[in-house]
C-alpha cells in the first residue's frame, strides 16, 4: 500500500533513516487544499500504517510552500451539483470523509510531526491539531475562515478545542482571525518555531533523534494511553494502563531496554 503511486500525495522513506515516512500533499497549484481524491488518499496511507510498526514516524508537509488550504471548495461545487439529482446528502459524506481522515490520523501508532508553511488553514489547521510534534515556520500564516465562508468549522472543531482549549477556539473560529508561527507556539498549536530553513532542519534533526530513542511499540501504546486519558477519568485506566505497563515490560521491548540500561549499552531501537 505505502509502495504504489498516488495522484495528491507523495510518499518517500527517508534515506538516512528509513524508519521516517515522508507524506507530501501534492496539489500545489491549489495550495494542498484536500479534495475527496487526496481524502481517499490519505485514508489508504493511515489505514496501512495502523499495523506497520516499520514506520516509526511519519512527516507530513505540503509542496509548493504551502501545508494545507483546508477542504476543496470545488467539491463542495459539486456535492451542490449531485444534490440537485439525488436524494442523498453529498455535503453529509463529503464532510463526513474528512472527519474520519481526521480521527485516523489522530490514532496512528506512529509520531505524526507536521511541518507547517504558508497557508494552514481550516482542514490544514485541523491536521496540525492531530499532529504529536508541529514545527511551525516563518511563512506560516493560520486561520479557520469557515464563518467567512457561510460553514461552520464542522469537523475540525472538536480536535482545536482538544489542543488549544475552548476560550482561543471560540476566539479564533468566530473571529477568523489570521496569524503566524509564533503566535501558533504561543497558542499551543505548534511546539516549535523555526525562523529559517536552516533553524527548521536542526529541529527536525533533533526531534527524530529523540524518536529514535524511544522503543516503537512503546510510543504506539503510550500514544493510545495518553489519547484515551484526555477522554476518561484517571480512575477509568488503572487497570488497563497496569495491563499495558505488564505487557510492556515483559515483552520483547521491555526486556531489550532494561538490559540496555542496566548494561550501559544503546537499546537495539536506537543501535
Amino acid at each position: 500500500m505505502l509502495e504504489q503511486a498516488y495522484t495528491c500525495i507523495k510518499l518517500e522513506r527517508d534515506e538516512q533513516n528509513p524508519w521516517v515516512l515522508h507524506l507530501t500533499l501534492d496539489r500545489p497549484q491549489a495550495r494542498n487544499a484536500m479534495s475527496l481524491a487526496m481524502v481517499g488518499e490519505l485514508s489508504q496511507v493511515l489505514d496501512a500504517l495502523q499495523t506497520d510498526l516499520s514506520v516509526r514516524a511519519v512527516i507530513v508537509r505540503g509542496e509548493g510552500g504551502h501545508f494545507c488550504a483546508g477542504g476543496d471548495i470545488k467539491d463542495m461545487a459539486n456535492a451542490r451539483a449531485a444534490a440537485a439529482k439525488s436524494d442523498s446528502d453529498p455535503y453529509f459524506e463529503l464532510n463526513k470523509q474528512f472527519g474520519e481522515l481526521i480521527l485516523k490520523m489522530n490514532h496512528i501508532p506512529q509520531v505524526v510531526i507536521t511541518v507547517l508553511e504558508g497557508a494552514v488553514l481550516g482542514g490544514g489547521f485541523g491536521l496540525a491539531c492531530v499532529s504529536d510534534v508541529a514545527i511551525a515556520t516563518d511563512t506560516a500564516k493560520f486561520g479557520l475562515p469557515e464563518t467567512s465562508l457561510g460553514i461552520p468549522p464542522a469537523q475540525i472543531a472538536p480536535f482545536v478545542v482538544k489542543r488549544i482549549g475552548l476560550t482561543q477556539t471560540r476566539r479564533l473560529a468566530l473571529l477568523g482571525e489570521r496569524f503566524g508561527g509564533e503566535e501558533s507556539v504561543k497558542l499551543g498549536i505548534s511546539h516549535f518555531f523555526a525562523k529559517d530553513n536552516a533553524e527548521l532542519e536542526v529541529l527536525l534533526g533533533r526531534t527524530l533523534d529523540q524518536i529514535k530513542s524511544c522503543a516503537p511499540q512503546a510510543n504506539a501504546v503510550t500514544k493510545q494511553l495518553i489519547l484515551k486519558a484526555a477522554e476518561h477519568e484517571a480512575s477509568e485506566l488503572i487497570d488497563e494502563a497496569a495491563k499495558a505497563f505488564s505487557a510492556a515490560v515483559q515483552g520483547q521491548e521491555g526486556v531489550a531496554g532494561t538490559m540496555a540500561f542496566i548494561q550501559k549499552k544503546p537499546a537495539p531501537w536506537n543501535a
